[in-house]
């Protein structure tokens, strides 16, 4: 998504001079055409995340659109505070672009993965938190949110190839894009994993479990109506995210079963143990933490056994 977010913005910034981009000494291969371009927008602030969330905020005080682009742990967990006391409290259009979300970073190891960031910033009431699931929905993502009044964090994936079938770039803000209507189970994915999600829902269509594929891209302001009334038409309902199980879409689907009186049950599948002392690549960190497509789609196999007869299957499965 790094090549679209760059080629989006510098289409942005050749109508709106307010648009600015500041990295933490990262990017390289990736930021030179913004650089090139407008050399006088184009701020390299160093390893200093905190003091680059204070220049960017400086900055749109001053009435510009600062985009800060780092690694997602860098750009939000290093400057958290500068983000809350600062963009948010005074309710600034600063824009903290987190590149790498969950394993993303591979053998680089537990301090490069983002596994926290989506809890952490939808707990502050005052940003906007979208997490794009492929590359087509980060541009028309950035299209409708870059000129919100407020801030707003994008959690991009590094990956520019990745095609999630069926979502075609659709993306709003506080809605749910329902990629597949099925009856037996759903899942709902967050961001990039979804092209997880998407191959085991086709998994299990060929094992006779009728799936329906939920993307949720904005996280804050969250689609609750839509998953409302998603989850009401299920009764087996799983979260697949690239993230801690506490305070991503997993907890944020709780919070709608239990808000509306909904009787489904919810399987979140994530990332459940922090760090044990093992690294590698993003692939094979997503196997060993369950998130694998042929993970997911044991999951959801084992789940719908153990609910057998509560969940009825649309043909014979399992």
């Amino acid at each position: 998504m790094r090549k679209v977010f760059v080629k989006t913005l510098l289409e942005l910034a050749q109508k709106d001079e307010r648009i600015m981009l500041l990295t933490g000494d990262l990017g390289f291969t990736v930021l030179e055409p913004f650089r090139d371009a407008f050399p006088k927008r184009f701020f390299n602030c160093g390893v200093a995340e905190q003091n680059m969330a204070g220049i960017a905020t400086g900055l749109a005080e001053a009435g510009f659109i600062p985009f800060f682009y780092s690694i997602v742990t860098f750009a939000v967990l290093r400057p958290y505070e500068f983000i809350r006391n600062g963009a948010i409290l005074h309710q600034l259009p600063v824009r903290i672009v987190g590149v790498g979300g969950g394993f993303e970073y591979g053998s680089a190891g537990i301090t490069h993965y983002g596994l926290e960031d989506i809890a952490v910033m939808r707990a502050q009431p005052g940003i906007t938190v979208i997490a794009p699931a492929d590359s087509a929905q980060a541009r028309s993502a950035i299209l409708e949110s870059w000129n919100l009044p407020g801030p707003v964090y994008y959690r991009l994936s590094k990956d520019d190839r990745t095609v999630v079938s069926g979502l075609n770039g659709e993306f709003a803000l506080g809605r749910a894009q329902v990629v597949r209507k099925g009856k037996d189970v759903a899942i709902i994915s967050l961001g990039g994993i979804s092209a997880e999600a998407a191959a085991a829902a086709e998994k299990l269509l060929l094992l006779g479990i009728d799936v329906s594929l939920v993307v949720i891209a904005s996280v804050h302001p969250a689609p609750r109506e839509d998953l409302a009334r998603i989850i009401s038409g299920h009764s087996l309902v799983f979260t697949v995210e690239e993230h801690y199980i506490n305070g991503g879409i997993g907890s944020l689907a709780a919070e709608v079963i239990a808000e509306n009186g909904l009787s489904a049950r919810l399987v979140r599948l994530g990332v459940k143990q922090g760090y044990n002392g093992v690294s590698g690549s993003q692939g094979y960190m997503k196997k060993i933490n369950g998130l694998s497509a042929e993970a997911i789609c044991r999951a959801i196999q084992k789940s719908c056994r153990d609910d057998t007869p509560k969940v009825k299957l649309s043909r014979k499965a399992v």
